[in-house]
Parts: structure tokens; C-alpha cells; sequence
């Protein structure tokens, strides 16, 4: 569940009016009716950003019906995409960079996307969304709604896309562990990696269906560039899909070889145990049986019976060593 990173009751906006030549101008979000006229053939877009309970009153002055401003504000979010009307309602995830988090804590971006206009709403800060901030004030503005969705889902991959390499190098780095004695590290190193490759998994592949099902709705505003564009992000985003399964399947490679290594280590110890218990039973025996402290042992009276005893036993040691020679066991 998203956590806001505001305070309870702030809330952060911004827009931009796009024209169909791709420039974009910043403008007001509030009130909503202050919004700038849409330039011919462009869109505007609006990101709001702040608690659930903050995002709940904006999105009313944005005339928006129940069942939007219910996905734009729920609590727990999913990728997926719902045609509504003209419109669609589309919720991604976006790794979160921000300082002392962990990048598979996703963040998600809750969009409603129509013809000309695109709200976004957002509960903590994320990287994805200041790069499409920057293309816009750098007059690389996507030239309609559904390309800006495209655009959101090609920088969330283009952030996710180093932490998905940082997991495998953490992997390399574990694999060269193994040929340490040090094992216990290596494990721990190698449920974090796959902890993160699952949770990063659980989000990118419905991330990957939702594009899908945008492109394919059929709007009659998303035109032929458009969905070359989200093409593109749905290629990205199943490439990061298959990288982060093949991590998971190194990662339970490298578990097997750590355990295999863990259970051949002890087998050797096990086995040099067995070969001392084995070396020292039959003395231990001889020993146990001349203490039992009974009339009768031979030796008794002998004033060399110890002697002659400790030499048995050295004896005995020999025998065992030559007969465990020649068995191989060491």
C-alpha cells in the first residue's frame, strides 16, 4: 500500500496544455474551470499528488464520476487497465529511488486518459514522472494523450531497467561467494535478490498486460503513432519480465549450488568424524572391557602388564591404519 511522503493534508499539482506539434505550456490546476483552453488537436495534463485523503478532494473539482475519482484515490493498486467510457483508467508502478527506500517497494502512478485530457495522481514522489516533466519543459512533449501514456511506461522502465541490472550483478556476486567457505552471506544476499526479483516480477508483468489492453481498446484517439509508442513500452517492459524470471531461476540455481556445497561440506566433516569414531572403537572397547575392575584380567600381576597393554593397542591402531589404507577412506 502506498504511504504518503506529505504531509496528511497537502497537496502538489502541476500542468501543461500540449499542442498537437508537440510544445507544451504550464498552466493552472486550480480551480479546474481556470484550465486553459485545449490547443487544436492537443491535450492537457494534470498531475496531482498528495495523501489519499488530499487526492480524494482534488479529484472532485476535476468532474470526474465515482467510479474514477474510487481508482484515482484507492488504497491498493494493481497494474491494469479498465476501458470506461471514451476514457480508460489505467494504473501503473514505477521502482521507488527515493533516498533510504527500496527500489522493489513500488510506487504506483494512477492515470485517467482521454481524448484531450490526462489526470494523473500520484501518493509519493517518483522518477519516472519528473523525466516526462523534463521532456515537456524541453519541448519534447509527447503530441497526444496516448503517447504521454507510452511515455510513462517507457521511463518507468528506463528506471527500472538499472535496478533489474544491479540484481544481476548481485547475482555474479554471489555465484563468486560460493567458492568461499563463507556460505552463510551468500544465502542471505541470495533471499534478498530474489525477494526483490519477485516483488519487481509481481508488478512488470501485469504493467506489460495493462499497456496491452490500452492498445488494444480500440480508442479512436489512440491513433497509429500512438501505439507504435506503447509497442515499444510493452516490448521494454516484457524484456525486464524475462530478465527479472531469469534472475529468479539463477537465483535458484545458485540457492542449489550453496546448499549442495553447505551438504558437501558436512558430509566431510561427517566423514572424518566417522573415520576417528572407527579408529579409536576398537581400543575404546579393549579399554572399556580391562576396566570392568572383575578377578581374572590377565595382566594384572604382570609389572609390565601396561606396557604390554599400551603396545597392544598401538597394535591395534596399526592394523586399523593399514586396513583403512588400503579401503581408501584416507
Amino acid at each position: 500500500m502506498d504511504t504518503p511522503a506529505a504531509k496528511p493534508q497537502m497537496i502538489q499539482s502541476f500542468g501543461f496544455a500540449v499542442s498537437k506539434a508537440g510544445k507544451a505550456v504550464p498552466i493552472e490546476v486550480e480551480p479546474a474551470g481556470d484550465l486553459k483552453a485545449v490547443p487544436a488537436g492537443g491535450y492537457r495534463w494534470i498531475h496531482l499528488q498528495g495523501s489519499l485523503e488530499a487526492l480524494g478532494e482534488a479529484v472532485e473539482s476535476h468532474e470526474l464520476d465515482d467510479i474514477t475519482r474510487s481508482a484515482l484515490t484507492a488504497g491498493e493498486t494493481r497494474p491494469r487497465c479498465s476501458a470506461h467510457g471514451d476514457g480508460a483508467i489505467i494504473v501503473l508502478r514505477g521502482v521507488n529511488l527515493n533516498n533510504g527506500a527500496a527500489p522493489d517497494d513500488m510506487i504506483s502512478l494512477r492515470i485517467w486518459a482521454e481524448k484531450d485530457r490526462i489526470i494523473s495522481c500520484g501518493i509519493r514522489p517518483l522518477k519516472a514522472l519528473e523525466d516526462v516533466v523534463a521532456m515537456l519543459r524541453s519541448d519534447r512533449a509527447p503530441r497526444s494523450g496516448a503517447e504521454l501514456i507510452a511515455a510513462f511506461a517507457l521511463r518507468l522502465a528506463d528506471r527500472a531497467e538499472p535496478v533489474v541490472a544491479d540484481l544481476n550483478e548481485a547475482v555474479d556476486s554471489i555465484e563468486e561467494v560460493i567458492a568461499s567457505e563463507d556460505t552463510g552471506d551468500a544465502r542471505r544476499l541470495l533471499a534478498d535478490v530474489r525477494r526483490s526479483a519477485i516483488s519487481l516480477r509481481r508488478y512488470m508483468l501485469p504493467q506489460r498486460d495493462a499497456l496491452t489492453t490500452f492498445e488494444v481498446e480500440g480508442f479512436a484517439w489512440v491513433t497509429k503513432d500512438s501505439r507504435s509508442y506503447l509497442r515499444e513500452a510493452i516490448d521494454r517492459i516484457m524484456r525486464l519480465c524475462e530478465e527479472l524470471d531469469s534472475i529468479r531461476d539463477r537465483t535458484q540455481v545458485v540457492h542449489d549450488q550453496v546448499s549442495d556445497a553447505r551438504a558437501e561440506r558436512m558430509n566431510n566433516q561427517m566423514f572424518v568424524l566417522t573415520i576417528v569414531s572407527a579408529f579409536f572403537l576398537p581400543i575404546g572397547f579393549v579399554t572399556g572391557l580391562l576396566g570392568i575392575n572383575v578377578g581374572g584380567l590377565p595382566l594384572a600381576e604382570n609389572p609390565f602388564g601396561f606396557w604390554l597393554t599400551c603396545g597392544g593397542l598401538v597394535a591395534v591402531l596399526l592394523a586399523e591404519y593399514l586396513l583403512f589404507k588400503k579401503m581408501k577412506l584416507f
